[in-house]
């Protein structure tokens, strides 16, 4: 048949023009094609010609995005346009196909419309973002002749008569009104840019965020097309590929989604509530109503394309209804009887009863909704990021207003704010996500309720009842697993704060071999948390069998109960599969009903929480004013510079002692102002209920001089500083601070003139340079936790850092001093820490510095050292006011004031002078524990004899760990320099794979019974499920063919269709299909349990075997990782994701098979659809990984700053630094957020891809079925199966790829674990069997040092080199040295903790290398450094092995003058220990240590340092007990202060792993040229 445009019927109607031309519809559309002409004409040159040299002349950042007005209104309008037009091009075809010939002029103007409609937009798009206006006339005038030429040909239609009821009339009406609405949107461009008709075009910038080039999030930017699809993500995915994601490759925030921004909005609507409601207190109400305010109209947006994305999706069962009772009939259009201007009309009735149109309408309402459904996604995770951004800024502001005492009395700990930050905002923003489904779900409900009755009838409401009775079972299975999920935490919190305690007391577990002890106490916990993991498994097994049952089930009774109930009932295939993907797709809101009502309930409890927090107590009040103030000042300051700038107005100078001159204003000390600091008649309390801490302070600290507080271990010296810095609550009295201690010292310039009566009140005191008594590290490196973000000078460093004696430290470390400390400093000893907080406290320019016991941790060497060159030299002489508390008297001469502290109160304060005038008996007490008499010539010695005494490398433990780091820095150098193409590629290579050795594993763990029932279920499940879905085809089928034969054969006695035998293999197959289900979910848990249980206990072992060399190359947050968030996962997360992998999987693969073998021309057409998953897939995982990894790594950088920010609250308000942590915070909830957001959109790429994938395979499968059907080859039932499993295909695409992504991320936990795994573990097992060693060995304590070698491992340097030694039974002896010079690791040997490779060390006759390491440890007793206590009771840290009677202990506790602490807390033996001891003081501590090596009783007692933290006077008792109680032991002391050794009767001095000289003490001190004499001399 020929083809022409006004078709060739032979008589020339179509060639009449004899009413005019206008009235030959021929002609008409000929005139519709004229505009579409004249765009594709004028635009082509210019799109490919002119564009490449345009984008040249003007290049602006991201081709920017500066949106013409009305931008997203020309998008919206072109969308609906193409729509129109295709709609109107399917009208030509169908009406077309009615006559014999083609009538071309039907359906080509459409065509020709729609490309000049697409041409049109691309065009708008690239004049936009080259943003050169004038080229916009094109359209102008495009819009106008097709708007008229529309208009004319509906005018022709008008007037012969054609009306609604032809569909063509109501397209045409629609395009007359589109174009007219284009034409304005263009008009309006004109009016608002004035390119033309106007003498001043106006000028336009860009948004301020695309003119910075560190903005990479481009989704605001974006027009609608790449908003929808995330296009702008393309470059972002690909380049993923080719290298890592990092911090930098995501850039910055827009400013509209800064956590400031966001905080700024959030605190407006809190103050708004706050004035509304200002007689009531706040509660969580009006903080439900001021996040609505701030966050309510983007959930608003997002709740809308949700329900619009619900309508839509019952598109699909209604197109398959119609598409399978249409293919039943044939297909066949009714012949429309309309014939005006000389062709032929439709009405919509007939263009929709056509199959291939329906599969096209199903095409589009499938891209639609899905794009609606990621844009309700996007934009509810996004405004829920937003939200926890502006949370937690407000929770860090409150922090920093948080009274002390809240948070040493323990109301507020560290831990609940940490989760407040970790958990509820999380929770909070949780629940802002699945908001929308609130709304959104009941509408779903009601509407395919209805649609089921509509179809079915009566039986419909059955069906549905069935799933909503069982909905609120499935809310009790879901509540159960919340519970379960909760105790499951309280257990697994248990268990990580035991390991956490295990392993920050390894050594000396190892040292007095309990590991076993602790190991079965983690071992007990975590037998709990089994408990409560088994119970999670089976609701978490129950909830999934629910998930799957549920519609099997409700299938079943409906289909059942219609083909039963109702004889007459319509059972048609058409009905059947209809009815079938309508319960798919109600089951979905019900299941999730669940977890949305979980989330609400988490989400009250959590703003609960919220209020309770901000609405607790703050510090005085004139802190707070001053800060906010300043915070407001920040506010414009933030917006104006990028983020990571901070503002400083400072000089750069290099000479620091102008600089600080220039700083700090000139002292002037007048008599009425000579004080610094004075409290008139001050109560101090932590509590405001509890008693006074300091009672009756009268105190004046005199401006510029050396104020020094002493007094004994607990009288309230440290709390004394507090009070001074506003800490404390005051009861009464008052402090008052002199003028020139106000300095511009906080980051900002204050000058007098703009000043405000705030500032004035603020002025009471300046920053403080605090070092507080246990040293607060920030995670930074050790330069940054000095200069404590002052700006860097370096004479002033280098200076700070010699008077702290750090540069042989700094040395050490494995990056100088651009090493990363931090996590509590972990990495370092007490002393190396403590000297950094102090140089922190040097370095800052500040008036007045305060120093909390800075010489605690520090030998005699250190201590003078940062006495004479950092306090008396740096700070003194520069004028400043210094307070130190100290226990050291013996440098009482140098102080200009002191006070003297007993029992909270003020014993005495004056000069020296003045004290050995009126308190004779304090000054003789002082000087006896001084052992001096004549203070001057000591001092002149001290000095002269430092220099003489060279500084000894330090070698620690930073060996191994700089020889750790070394070998990776190799690897990665090696990486580096053979950084070829191939090299990058494999790497690359390596990130595009899976993990499956790690799953391999995984699974193996299993056991050979679980893995085969896991893959058998799964498949025959599977099988089943295809099975009830085949048979339903069959059964309509007949049905139908028996309610057709009696209509064709005409016989009256018409046989009825027996259902009973199709129901009742339908039954059995549902039947085996839902205990299948069950088997299934059930096999998936238990695998995750064994796995689980056989994993931990696996890890546990080795950890806590391993060498000590292991934890100390090992970071202790990395190995607690491992049993926190790895378990974790192994725990819960990867038995879910492999459930809903394989399910995705099988049903998208069964789903093809079903489709292939309804059609197996769809075949074909599916190799380039599997070719695009493929690589979208690939491409994606990669992309994602990076993503959860920056996510997840941003998330720890906040979560620590919030803990470090509460550890070290004191020391930041001391310093006055608020601000600048409060900066440091957004920029680090900035990169968190950044980092999740793109992650959200990674996802919506990755979904919206898969979803127009699967919208594909429908179109095709619908495509090629119908034709199939057409042509005779498969019934109509078979139709509708292929359908409604196409339909499955595109919902089940993306979660398959997203659960590989969790999957592979999930495994990396079980790889991690199984690096771990591969530890060596020590060797536990000796020469010599139980029965081989006496049972008192060692009863003489006689140790026999030969030939001994050391290092701490086999690749290191030895740190003894052959010491030889030899001690008698009961002898005393002091092993003294500088730091580094061996002592430690000698004591170690003895436990064999260090590798001896040469000599060996004999006990009592038995060389302890053959004993079995529990025997020898547990047979000797250690006091270390650094105190250890852990949670439990006194008890517990004393005798954990329960071998003693109470009055043992009690000795012990007497012995350690700890005997009337005891007595005096509440449940004596049995007091609690809180984690860490952190409720006794360091001193305290230490005694505890040493109590707990009195009761072991052993014969052998070695003390490491142990008396560097307590004051003099318990120490010279504790020498006496040792002396006494141990007459008979062999004690081996390693000394800080020489003088504690000097009663020993032996003397060890070692130099560099050597020992230097062997002597009595007093033989050592005759020798005038001894090191011995040289250190008793310095130590003075």
């Amino acid at each position: 048949m020929a083809l022409a445009f006004c078709g060739d019927e032979g008589n020339s109607t179509a060639y009449n023009v004899d009413h005019g031309v206008l009235n030959n519809g021929c002609f008409v559309d000929a005139l519709n094609v004229v505009p579409h002409v004249f765009l594709l004409f004028i635009t082509f040159p210019i799109l490919f010609i002119g564009w490449g040299s345009q984008s040249s002349k003007v290049h602006i950042h991201h081709s920017t995005w500066l949106h013409f007005p009305g931008h997203n209104l020309r998008w919206i309008l072109t969308f609906i346009l193409l729509f129109v037009l295709v709609c109107e091009i399917a009208e030509g075809i169908v009406s077309d196909g009615v006559s014999e010939s083609r009538h071309l002029h039907l359906y080509m103007p459409a065509g020709m419309a729609f490309l000049a409609a697409i041409t049109s937009v691309v065009y708008y798009h690239n004049i936009e973002t080259s943003n050169f206006p004038k080229l916009l006339i094109a359209l102008l005038f495009y819009w106008t002749l097709a708007f008229i030429t529309k208009t004319i040909k509906f005018v022709k239609f008008c007037d012969n008569g054609v009306g609604f009821s032809q569909l063509r009339f109501c397209l045409t009406g629609l395009l007359v009104v589109l174009y007219g609405m284009l034409l304005a949107v263009e008009i309006n461009v004109i009016r608002v840019r004035r390119y033309v008709f106007f003498k001043t075009p106006k000028e336009v910038k860009p948004p301020e965020d695309l003119q910075d080039l560190g903005v990479r999030f481009l989704q605001p930017f974006v027009n609608l097309l790449s908003k929808g699809t995330y296009w702008w993500m393309n470059t972002f995915i690909k380049t993923a590929h080719k290298k890592p994601i990092d911090l930098k490759t995501i850039g910055k925030l827009p400013i509209a989604m800064r956590a400031l921004t966001n905080y700024i909005r959030l605190n407006e609507a809190f103050e708004a509530q706050k004035n509304k409601r200002s007689s009531s207190p706040q509660g969580s109400r009006s903080i439900w109503r001021a996040l609505c305010c701030a966050f309510g109209r983007p959930l608003l947006l997002s709740s809308t394309f949700r329900i619009l994305a619900d309508l839509l999706g019952f598109a699909g069962p209604l197109c398959i209804s119609g598409i399978v009772h249409n293919v039943g009939k044939g297909n066949n259009t009714i012949r429309p009887q309309t014939k005006i201007l000389g062709v032929f009309f439709i009405s919509s009735q007939e263009f929709l009863s056509n199959a291939y149109v329906l599969a096209v309408l199903l095409f589009f309402a499938l891209l639609l909704q899905r794009t609606f459904l990621q844009a309700s996604y996007y934009v509810a995770i996004e405004t829920g990021i937003n939200l926890r951004g502006a949370i937690q800024t407000k929770i860090y502001n409150k922090i920093m207003q948080l009274s002390t005492s809240n948070m040493s009395m323990g109301e507020m700990t560290a831990g609940q704010i940490c989760n407040l930050v970790a958990i509820d905002t999380n929770q909070l923003m949780w629940f802002f996500f699945l908001c929308p489904n609130l709304w959104a779900m009941p509408v779903q409900i009601i509407v395919g309720v209805l649609l089921l009755y509509y179809l079915l009838g009566i039986s419909a409401l059955i069906g549905a009842a069935v799933i909503i009775v069982l909905a609120p079972v499935q809310y009790f299975v879901a509540t159960k697993l919340s519970q379960a999920q909760r105790s499951t935490l309280e257990y697994s919190n248990e268990r990580l704060k035991k390991t956490n305690e295990m392993l920050r007391g390894i050594k000396l577990l190892k040292l007095y071999a309990w590991e076993h002890i602790f190991h079965s106490s983690v071992e007990e916990t975590r037998q709990k948390e089994m408990t409560s993991l088994k119970s999670f498994a089976l609701y978490t097994s129950i909830s999934i069998f629910m998930n799957a049952a549920i519609p099997i089930a409700a299938v079943l009774i409906t289909f059942v109960v219609h083909a039963h109930l109702t004889r007459k009932a319509d059972f048609s295939p058409s009905v059947a599969f209809a009815s079938l993907s309508l319960f798919h797709i109600l089951v979905s809101p019900l299941f999730l009903l669940s977890s949305v009502v979980r989330s609400t309930v988490k989400a009250l409890v959590s703003v609960q929480k919220l209020s309770e927090f901000l609405s607790s107590e703050e510090i005085g009040e004139e802190h707070d004013k001053s800060s906010e103030l300043r915070s407001a000042d920040n506010h414009s300051k933030y917006q104006a510079v990028p983020l990571k700038v901070v503002n400083r107005k400072r000089p750069a100078r290099e000479d620091w002692n102008n600089y600080s001159s220039h700083m700090r204003r000139p002292i002037n000390i007048t008599e009425a102002d000579d004080f610094c600091v004075k409290i008139t008649n001050g109560f101090f309390t932590w509590t405001p209920e509890g008693p006074p801490a300091l009672s009756n302070i009268d105190i004046r600290i005199p401006q510029g001089q050396l104020t020094m507080i002493v007094g004994q271990v607990g009288c309230g010296k440290s709390s004394l500083l507090l009070a001074i810095l506003g800490e404390m609550q005051k009861i009464s009295g008052n402090i008052s601070w002199s003028s020139c201690t106000s300095d511009s010292e906080t980051g900002e310039d204050f000058s007098p003139e703009k000043e405000s009566p705030v500032d004035m009140e603020f002025r009471k005191r300046g920053a403080v340079a605090y070092a507080s008594q246990k040293p607060w590290l920030l995670n930074a490196t050790v330069e940054e936790n000095i200069t404590f973000e002052s700006s860097f000078n370096k004479q002033r460093y280098k200076a700070v850092i010699d008077a702290c004696s750090l540069q042989p430290d700094i040395d050490i470390l494995p990056h100088g001093d651009q090493t990363q400390i931090g996590e509590r400093g972990i990495n370092l000893s007490g002393g190396q820490r403590q000297r950094i907080s102090v140089a922190r406290a040097l370095y800052q320019q500040t008036n007045v510095v305060f120093l909390d016991d800075p010489f605690s941790a520090l030998d005699i060497h250190l201590s003078d050292h940062l006495m004479q060159e950092g306090i008396l030299k740096m700070l003194r002489e520069d004028k400043r006011t210094i307070v130190l508390v100290t226990h050291k008297l013996q440098y009482l001469p140098h102080a200009d004031w002191i006070i003297a502290m007993k029992d909270g109160n003020i014993q005495r304060e004056g000069t020296l002078k003045d004290i050995q005038k009126s308190e004779t008996e304090l000054f003789e007490h002082w000087k006896t524990l001084m052992n001096r008499q004549d203070q001057e010539l000591e001092k002149e010695t001290t000095i002269e004899e430092n220099p003489v005494l060279e500084r000894t490398n330090l070698r620690r433990t930073m060996y191994s760990r700089e020889a750790l780091l070394k070998d990776d820095e190799e690897d990665e150098e090696e990486v580096t320099e053979s950084d070829d193409e191939d090299n990058l590629s494999s790497v690359l290579h390596q990130r595009a794979k899976m993990p499956w050795r790690a799953c391999g594993k995984y699974l193996s763990a299993a056991g050979i019974l679980l893995l085969p029932l896991l893959l058998l279920s799964q498949l025959l499940k599977h099988t089943v499920m295809v099975a009830i879905d085949y048979c339903l085809a069959l059964w309509t089928e007949d049905v139908i063919s028996v309610k057709i034969e009696p209509e064709t054969k005409n016989c009256s006695q018409c046989v009825e269709f027996d259902h009973s035998q199709y129901s009742k293999v339908f039954s059995i197959l549902c039947c085996l299909g839902i205990v299948l289900c069950l088997v299934t979910s059930i096999a998936v848990e238990w695998t995750g349990l064994k796995v689980t249980k056989k994993l931990h206990s696996s890890l546990l072992n080795k950890i806590i075997l391993a060498p000590m060399r292991f934890f100390e190359t090992t970071p202790l947050g990395s190995i607690l990782n491992r049993f926190s968030a790895d378990c974790n996962t192994i725990d819960q997360h990867i038995p879910a994701t492999l459930e809903c992998l394989s399910r995705s999987t099988l049903l998208c693969v069964s789903a093809l098979a079903v489709i292939s073998y309804v059609t197996p021309m769809f075949l074909i057409a599916l190799v380039p659809l599997a070719i695009m998953c493929y690589f979208i897939q690939k491409y994606f995982r990669v992309a994602s990984r990076d993503l959860q990894q920056l996510d997840d790594s941003t998330q720890l950088p906040l979560l620590s700053h919030f803990s470090e920010t509460v550890e070290g609250l004191t020391t930041i308000r001391a310093f006055r630094y608020e601000a600048k942590f409060r900066q440091k915070l957004l920029e680090y909830t900035d990169s968190n957020n950044i980092a999740s957001l793109f992650l959200t959109a990674a996802n919506r790429w990755l979904e919206v891809r898969m979803e127009y994938i699967g919208a594909c395979v429908v179109l095709i499968a619908a495509v090629t079925s119908i034709t199939s059907c057409l042509y005779n080859k498969i019934t109509s039932g078979l139709v509708g199966l292929g359908l409604t499993y196409a339909l499955m295909v595109s919902n089940y695409l993306n979660w398959m790829v997203r659960n590989l992504a969790d999957m592979e991320i999930q495994l990396g936990a079980v790889k991690r674990i199984n690096g771990l795994l591969k530890t060596e573990a020590e060797n536990y097992e000796g020469l010599l069997s139980s029965s081989q060693i006496p049972q008192n060995w060692p009863d003489r304590g006689e140790i026999q040092i030969q030939n001994l070698s050391v290092r701490y491992d086999s690749n290191l340097k030895p740190v003894l080199k052959h010491v030889n030694a030899h001690i008698s039974p009961g002898q005393k002896i002091g092993i003294c040295g500088r730091t580094g010079s061996g002592k430690s690791s000698f004591s170690l040997a003895f436990f064999r903790m260090v590798d001896t490779f040469e000599g060996r060390i004999i006990i009592d006759g038995i060389d302890i290398a053959k004993l079995p390491l529990q025997t020898l440890r547990s047979r000797l007793s250690i006091i270390l450094q650094d105190p250890i206590l852990f949670s439990g009771t006194i008890r517990f840290n004393l005798d954990p092995e329960k071998k003693c009677t109470d009055s043992m202990l009690w000795e012990a506790l007497e012995i350690a003058q700890l005997k009337h602490v005891v007595k005096a807390l509440p449940g004596g033996l049995d007091a609690i220990v809180t984690e860490g001891g952190e409720n006794f003081s360091q001193g305290q501590r230490q005694l505890f240590c040493l109590a707990r090596a009195f009761v072991r009783k052993t014969s052998i007692f070695i003390m490491d340092e142990a008396t560097a933290s307590i004051d003099m006077a318990t120490e010279n008792i504790l020498q006496k007990v040792v002396m006494t109680a141990f007459a008979d032991r062999t004690v081996v002391t390693i000394a800080h202060r020489v003088h504690t050794i000097l009663n020993s009767d032996l003397v060890i001095v070692m130099k560099r792993g050597v020992i230097l000289e062997y002597d009595k003490p007093e033989v050592l001190l005759e020798q005038e040229d001894s090191v011995f004499a040289s250190f008793v001399q310095a130590d003075k």
